[in-house]
């Protein structure tokens, strides 16, 4: 059996971000309909490896905090400290009593929007390391400058913006918080498990993790938080032969005859991946998985499928909507038609109700009212970043 670490996630909330101005804390105000801190959990909370999830809070904060979290699970509310060292330290501290982790990131909570790409490189980058940060490296001009005058230019060339999450070996970044001298602060995590002597390796940051710090970064993040819907279409038909399985909607059908094809031609799926490839403006089936290829020979087509899924989860999209109709004669569809929706439900890895299967015939008319062959058309609806 294949073990896999255990990673957790401490989002860190406990500042009253005096500089965002308002009346609230940053964390707690609202950008596109929910919390600052909402958007933090929800984007860590969106990466399958992630078992649990503990905040830290200024003191008195949790019943705001749990208000406008709703019924997302935490794992432990934990008070802060008057530095984020300190704070960081005491989520770190909660997390060893819960007992432990093997891999954590640590995310400031106002950094709302967090691909999920973002995590999965991180994630990489610690198989080699004790500590990996995302960075951007410094695009503007730099110069040093005192009473209002510019000074001498700084070279930019090894200048890298840091944001986070922050990912860490558990037990190494506690013992580096555990072991930090206490008269010196650090304004990160890398900062202190480099003072303990570990490497920290840098992958590539995303500028939509910028942190809001001022009154215009609100705008700026409501434009980067908001979607789009895409919309696409797919169709494909195959032929009905003899000595072949029929698969449809990721079912295998008995029938006399199945249809025919490089993979295992499940029209109805092939129909939806297009349509997704399609939303995404990706190609299509054929471009991904060419049918000149001898390894997708014979291949179960809810690999395509799940393939088209990751590149919407790539691209930090959701699927929202599956609507397939089944052109044939026969086999009758409505008995399989629950099943159908179940499972490339599952496969979406979306509820039974975003998903829509319909059938119909040709009125005998064509070759699929001839029963030469069945056909497949699909829509999807995608929700993506407005800016991807």
């Amino acid at each position: 059996m294949v073990s896999h670490p255990k990673i957790v996630a401490l989002i860190v909330a406990a500042g009253q971000g005096s500089r965002a101005g308002g009346d609230l804390p940053k964390q707690f105000r609202r950008i596109g309909g929910r919390a600052v801190l909402a958007h933090a959990y929800d984007g860590l909370a969106a990466h399958p490896a992630i078992e649990a999830i503990h905040i830290v809070l200024g003191e008195g904060q949790e019943a705001e905090a749990r208000a406008l979290l709703g019924d997302r699970a935490v794992a432990a509310f934990v008070t802060g400290a008057d530095s984020r060292r300190g704070s960081v330290r005491a989520g770190l501290e909660a997390i060893a009593a819960a007992d432990g982790a093997d891999i954590v990131l640590i995310h400031d909570a106002a950094r709302p929007y967090l691909p999920t790409a973002m995590i999965d490189r991180l994630l990489a980058a610690l198989e080699t390391a004790q500590g990996a940060i995302p960075a951007l490296p410094v695009a503007d001009t730099l110069v040093r400058g005192a009473d209002g005058v510019m000074g001498e230019g700084v070279d930019r060339g090894a200048l890298y913006r840091v944001q986070t999450p922050q990912a860490f070996r558990f037990d190494t970044i506690l013992a580096a918080h555990r072991g930090w001298d206490e008269r010196r602060e650090a304004t990160d995590d890398a900062q202190i498990l480099r003072g303990w002597g570990h490497d920290v390796l840098l992958v590539q940051g995303d500028e939509r993790l910028e942190k809001l710090t001022y009154p215009q970064d609100f705008a700026r993040a409501e434009a980067m938080i908001a979607r789009t819907t895409r919309v696409g279409m797919g169709y494909d038909v195959h032929r009905l032969a003899e000595d072949e399985e029929l698969w449809l909607g990721g079912l295998l059908i008995p029938h006399d005859r199945g249809l025919a094809g490089h993979s295992d031609a499940d029209v109805a799926l092939h129909a939806i991946v297009d349509a997704i490839l399609g939303a995404l403006a990706e190609g299509d089936i054929g471009s991904h998985f060419p049918p000149s290829d001898p390894k997708w020979r014979g291949a179960s087509s809810d690999k395509f499928l799940a393939y088209a899924c990751d590149r919407v989860a790539a691209r930090d999209g959701r699927i929202e909507h599956v609507d397939l109709t089944i052109i044939c004669e026969a086999p009758k569809i409505g008995p399989h038609r629950e099943a159908m929706r179940a499972r490339i439900a599952d496969i979406l890895a979306v509820p039974v109700d975003r998903v829509s299967v319909k059938a119909t015939t040709t009125e005998r008319l064509g070759f699929a009212g001839r029963r030469e062959g069945i056909a497949a058309q699909a829509v999807a609806t995608l929700s993506l970043p407005a800016l991807s």
